[in-house]
This record gives C-alpha cells, sequence and structure tokens, in this order.
C-alpha cells in the first residue's frame, strides 16, 4: 500500500477543500502546513501500524490541528468533517486497492475496522489538542482579570490610565458602580458563572472576591443570592470604580464577623447595614481596652450574675433608660429593674449617669459580641 500514499494524500487533501467550506482556502501558513502534514503522517502511520497492536507514534500533529482550530476561532465541526471526508475518500483508495490484490471478505472487515479505529484516535488528539487551547488562552484571560482586580483593589487609585489599559488587555469594560464582594474560601470563579454578565472573580488573601457591575440595579440583590446559594458573602458599598478599594477594604473587614454569625442569619450580609460593627472590629485592641475600662465591674461577679447584669444593662440601654419598657424587654416587674439597676449603679459608680461613659458602655457591650469575649 506504501507507494500509493502520495496520490491518496492528494486525493484526501482535494476532497477536504472542496466538501468543507472552512477548509476551501489555498494551503499556506500553519493552516496549509497543517492540512498537508496531517494527512501524510496520518497515512503513513496507517500503513506502518498494520499487524501491530500499539499506541500511535505520534499524535501532536493532530492535537496542533485542534489547538489551530481554536484560535482560528472556529468550533470543532469543520474538522471533525474533515476527518469524516478523510476517513471516506482514504477508504475508497483502500477498498480499491484490496480488491486489485483479492483481499477476501474477512480480511477486508479488519482492514475497514482497523481505518475507521484510527480516524477516531486522531480525531480524539485534535479535541484534547482544541481543549487544551481553549483551557489555555481562558487561563491566560483568567490571569489578566485576576491582575485587573488586584489593581483595583490595591488601594488609593494613582493612574487611572494603568486601570483603563489593563481593563482593556482583559477583555472588560469598566462600569459607573461596582462593589466588591467577599466569598471566603469559595470558588469565586465558580460563582461568578451564576452572576450577571461582567462580573470579575479573584482570588485574593485572606479572601476570596467578586466585582460586581452596577450593583444597584433591579435585582441586582436578588441575583447575588441566588448565585450563592447556601454560601456566605459580604457586598462592599457600591461605588464608582476608582474607589474599589474602599468596598473591598470594607467587604473583608466585615467578612470574618459574618463568617462567625454575627451579621445577620442571611446568607448575604451588606457591610454599609453593619458600620458599628466594622468600627468596633477595626482595632481590636483599642477595642479590648475599651471592654476591660468599663466592664471591669462585672469581672467580680458569678458567671451568672454577670450574665443578668449584661441581659439588664443591654436592655436599660437600648430603652434609653426607661424603665418601663426595660422591664417589658425582659419580661420582669418594673421593681425588679429598679432593684436591678440600683445594684449596678453601685458597681459601676457615676458612669450610668455620664452620657459619654454610658456611650462607651453601650458600645463595650457590643464590642463583647464582636470579639467573643465576656
Amino acid at each position: 500500500m506504501r507507494p500509493r500514499i502520495p496520490s491518496v494524500v492528494d486525493t484526501v487533501i482535494a476532497a477536504v477543500r472542496g466538501e468543507v467550506p472552512e477548509y476551501d482556502q489555498p494551503l499556506e501558513g500553519e493552516f496549509g502546513r497543517l492540512i498537508s502534514q496531517g494527512v501524510n503522517v496520518a497515512l503513513d502511520q496507517f500503513v506502518a501500524l498494520l499487524g501491530q497492536d500499539g499506541q500511535l507514534p505520534d499524535q501532536s500533529i493532530y492535537e496542533a490541528m485542534g489547538r489551530a482550530e481554536y484560535r482560528a476561532g472556529r468550533t470543532l465541526d469543520a474538522l471533525q468533517s474533515a476527518y469524516r471526508v478523510g476517513a471516506r475518500v482514504a477508504w475508497r483508495e483502500v477498498a480499491a486497492y484490496a480488491e486489485e490484490e483479492g483481499f477476501d471478505i474477512p480480511t477486508l472487515g479488519r482492514l475497514a475496522e482497523a481505518m475507521f479505529a484510527y480516524i477516531d484516535r486522531l480525531s480524539a488528539a485534535s479535541v484534547r489538542g482544541y481543549s487544551q487551547e481553549q483551557s489555555l488562552r481562558a487561563g491566560s484571560l483568567q490571569n489578566r482579570r485576576q491582575a485587573l482586580v488586584e489593581l483595583l483593589v490595591a488601594g488609593p487609585l494613582v493612574d487611572p490610565g494603568q486601570i483603563e489599559e489593563a481593563a482593556a488587555q482583559a477583555g472588560w469594560t469598566l462600569p459607573a458602580s461596582l462593589a466588591v464582594l467577599a466569598v471566603g474560601d469559595a470558588d469565586p470563579i465558580v460563582i461568578a458563572r451564576r452572576m450577571p454578565t461582567g462580573t470579575l472573580a479573584a482570588t485574593l488573601s485572606p479572601v476570596a472576591v467578586l466585582l460586581v457591575s452596577d450593583p444597584d440595579a433591579p435585582g441586582r440583590r436578588k441575583q447575588v443570592r441566588r448565585a450563592l446559594r447556601d454560601r456566605l458573602g459580604v457586598l462592599g458599598p457600591a461605588g464608582p470604580w476608582t474607589e474599589a478599594s474602599v468596598s473591598f477594604q470594607r467587604a473583608v473587614a466585615a467578612w470574618p464577623l459574618h463568617d462567625r454569625g454575627l451579621l445577620g442569619p442571611e446568607t448575604l450580609a451588606e457591610a454599609q447595614d453593619h458600620m458599628l460593627a466594622l468600627l468596633l472590629a477595626a482595632d481590636r485592641r483599642l477595642t479590648s481596652d475599651l471592654l476591660r475600662l468599663r466592664l471591669t465591674p462585672l469581672q467580680g461577679l458569678t458567671e451568672a450574675a454577670r450574665r443578668r447584669a449584661v441581659t439588664t444593662l443591654t436592655a436599660w440601654l437600648d430603652a434609653h433608660g426607661d424603665v418601663a419598657a426595660t422591664a417589658v424587654a425582659l419580661h420582669v416587674h418594673p421593681q425588679t429593674v429598679r432593684y436591678r439597676l440600683a445594684g449596678l449603679r453601685e458597681q459601676f459608680g457615676g458612669a450610668l449617669e455620664d452620657p459619654t461613659a454610658l456611650l462607651e458602655l453601650q458600645l463595650a457591650l457590643r464590642a463583647a459580641d464582636l470579639l467573643g469575649t465576656d
């Protein structure tokens, strides 16, 4: 069969160009090289492998053909059509040779089975090459988008032109408004696929984030919740892309609080709704000092007495000093509240009469929850 290969190569190439519209072009450049080399190698290898049971010695050319199809912006349909046309024409030539040589039917059947199994393996190699190139290109695009997110959230914007250039390279249109969504250790790319078009995803330290375009658009919060499913997320404040770092800092600061269940039961928490919590958590050393300063009078109490005192103080402060409202909140008699307050005044001294000290006490009680301490 080997002496017939050159003429079969020409016949196959002519048939492919005639029947596959995408390949009806001059055999020039990478396209021409891959088609010519691909058909030549395919037929040479097929003949060399007859009577053997081994792996294909060279699949790289067919993987390269798959990669070239992706780079050309085509699907695999054209290449798969070319394989079918090539297999049909090659088989027609092989069958003619078999008839001349007087092959019996069983031998002819085994030859046909070998040829079409061989073509399937070449086709699979092209599919693999196409997928590899697609993954590589997608990875390169994601790398550029990762770099863009890092620039946007890095801090005060110094060079807007650098951001605009990075956005162009990442194929992303800078929106008029955006917000950063912190999602902890979740895969942000998976979540981004469920988000509105234009959402960027990046894995940063200490949390993964998504950049949500036009976060105040109608229905956007619902879309974000749906994309999160059962994952937690914290949405930073919306603002122009030039202030993305502010949204990032707020979302990241609020994330550990939400992760500990301190920002409510909903999967999506908004940093803007928890400004006091963010303020108290911003400087843990300062907040710890405030706790020691204002809650020291409770340290000498038993655990039960301390909890009762904290509950009473919290309800009284929330009620702005209204004893009746405090009693309702605690489900006790007003006289019980007065009795407890008398004891607390002895412990706290004049602090319960000083507006500044009262404010600090209220903040300290809130901070105790945030810092996980009594």
